[in-house]
């Protein structure tokens, strides 16, 4: 066989190893990156069309390109005090929504369970839960900053008071949705307290908890954002805020694109681990 006939050979068995990767790259294009694309374009050229009229009152994707191109390419910038990029702004809510989302998750699933587990509990829970359910995220702002005395954790306790009541009650439905069987199971092994716990309620529960939990994360951001245009300071819903009072509506629009980015991305983050951890069964 010549030299050539062999690099025929191999190529084709390159191209026959790699041919099955290359049919499913081209469908999840197809299927999950090619539709939101399109829609988006097409969303981008009526907006177009609409606000290019001179009388209109929001400027154009074109017009807010240029208008806050610096904040684009430069989104690290820091010249002191408030006036830093919009990275830094992005962090400064995400560092507060680390801090409330995680207490929330702690005391929503040992709560959950407590009001799963005792029937005594949720009667006598439940009630106040619903309750509290219903107070707006920013009607606790001033209670906080009455408690709190500083904007910091203020906001941590708002994004706190926010998330905690999705993860309570998807917890506690997890946790009396579990089979009977399992709890036979459970009884036969002679699992004590701890072991019932890890090995029959959390697995059982898992697709209910994450559930409460993809809810949870996307109201804290969505408090987070709310309160900072009252707290000030830095952070993306003080710079929104801030962008209004001076008037520049792209930066505003620039500011929502990026608050809807990373409310997405916090989303699916959450749902990843709740599919790995659930292995799917918490999809919805």
């Amino acid at each position: 066989m010549s030299s050539m006939q062999r690099s025929n050979t191999l190529a084709k068995a390159v191209s026959f190893r790699w041919a099955p990767d290359f049919a499913a790259i081209q469908q999840v294009l197809v299927q999950r990156v090619l539709p939101p694309v399109v829609i988006i374009a097409l969303l981008g050229i009526l907006w177009e069309l609409l606000c290019s009229s001179p009388g209109a009152v929001l400027p154009p994707p074109s017009q807010v390109l240029r208008d806050t191109w610096e904040l684009i390419v430069n989104p690290f910038y820091n010249h002191g005090g408030n006036d830093v990029g919009m990275a830094w702004q992005i962090l400064a809510s995400l560092e507060r929504v680390a801090y409330g989302y995680s207490l929330a998750v702690v005391a929503g699933i040992a709560l959950g369970v407590l009001v799963g587990q005792s029937t005594w509990a949720m009667r006598g829970l439940d009630p106040v839960f619903q309750v509290l359910r219903t107070v707006p995220p920013l009607a606790w702002l001033p209670i906080s900053l009455a408690g709190f005395q500083d904007s910091t954790p203020s906001a941590i306790f708002v994004i706190f008071i926010t998330a905690i009541w999705p993860i309570i009650i998807n917890t506690s439905v997890g946790i009396r949705n579990i089979p009977e069987d399992y709890r036979n199971v459970a009884r036969v092994l002679r699992l004590n307290g701890m072991e019932y716990f890890t090995r029959i309620m959390l697995p059982a529960a898992a697709p209910y908890i994450f559930s409460g939990l993809r809810i949870g994360v996307g109201l804290s951001w969505l408090a987070i954002v709310a309160a900072e245009m009252l707290i000030g300071g830095v952070g993306i819903g003080f710079f929104i805020w801030d962008a209004w009072n001076a008037s520049m509506i792209s930066d505003i629009i620039l500011a929502l694109v990026y608050v809807g980015i990373v409310g997405f991305v916090l989303d699916r983050m959450v749902a990843f681990i709740g599919n790995r951890v659930t292995r799917g069964t918490a999809q919805g």
